[in-house]
């Protein structure tokens, strides 16, 4: 049952183990419309299993995972390629097809789920490419492009269902200033168009340019979550601790 019934994402009282390893005992949080969530803590904690339960990628041991009040965790596969025409997971690496050009990448999307011409998939591939600034890269395989332009085609790709929700795995991982710029303002556009979205991440200065709230995930729980105005000021506690690096 949704706690919060403005919220997009919610999470309640997730559990999950993978044989005798416990990572989650009882996670719970929920996303507003138009929110970006970031999801920070230490390597192992799970984050990315959360945002694979959201797709219907992982399923819990217990508890509830809703998207627009609707639970995603009892779905069968067929009503699971409803909720991902709605939720798009942006994979760390990109996640793109190494043999398809960026044209193929991005047209694959469209192809599976609606019946287009090839023009008007052309022009949607045109004008995303555009908009994530990467115009005339059609031609390009993903060999040929920097780790940040992969990242912007695999985002690119990801949008091309025009989602409601977008899930963000490390985006900027590995990334130099300029690319960790060029995906920050990516996501602060889709955000400006409404989009709801949970950042898993351990680069906090993006954190504090594209969130709103902040979530750390430590002994399997939600152990602290604030706002970005009351993170800036004086985190004190787990979060403070692991901010200043001295926590895992």
């Amino acid at each position: 049952m949704s706690q919060n019934s403005q919220s997009v994402i919610e999470v309640i009282d997730f559990h999950k183990s993978f044989g005798e390893k416990k990572v989650h005992q009882g996670v719970s949080f929920y996303v507003k419309k138009g929110e970006c969530l970031a999801l920070i803590g230490g390597s192992g904690t799970g984050k990315s299993v959360l945002l694979r339960s959201l797709v219907g990628l992982e399923k819990p041991d217990k508890g509830q995972v809703l998207i627009n009040g609707q639970d995603v965790t009892p779905m069968n596969e067929t009503e699971l390629i409803e909720v991902r025409k709605k939720v798009a997971y942006a994979f760390q690496g990109g996640a793109l097809f190494d043999s398809m050009t960026v044209y193929e990448n991005l047209a694959y999307p469209l192809r599976e789920h609606f019946h287009l011409s090839e023009s008007e998939v052309a022009k949607q591939i045109k004008d995303q490419l555009e908009e994530f600034g990467l115009p005339n890269s059609e031609k390009l395989y993903p060999g040929n492009l920097s780790g940040g332009m992969q990242k912007r085609v695999g985002l690119a790709r990801a949008m091309m269902m025009h989602p409601e929700v977008v899930l963000y795995d490390e985006p900027t991982a590995g990334l130099d200033p300029y690319n960790t710029k060029r995906i920050q303002e990516s996501i602060l556009k889709l955000k400006a168009k409404g989009v709801t979205s949970i950042l898993v991440t351990h680069d906090m200065p993006t954190v504090y340019a594209v969130c709103d709230k902040v979530a750390l995930l430590a002994q399997g729980r939600i152990s602290e979550q604030y706002t970005i105005e009351k993170l800036k000021t004086e985190p004190t506690g787990p979060m403070s601790d692991f901010i200043n690096g001295e926590t895992a």
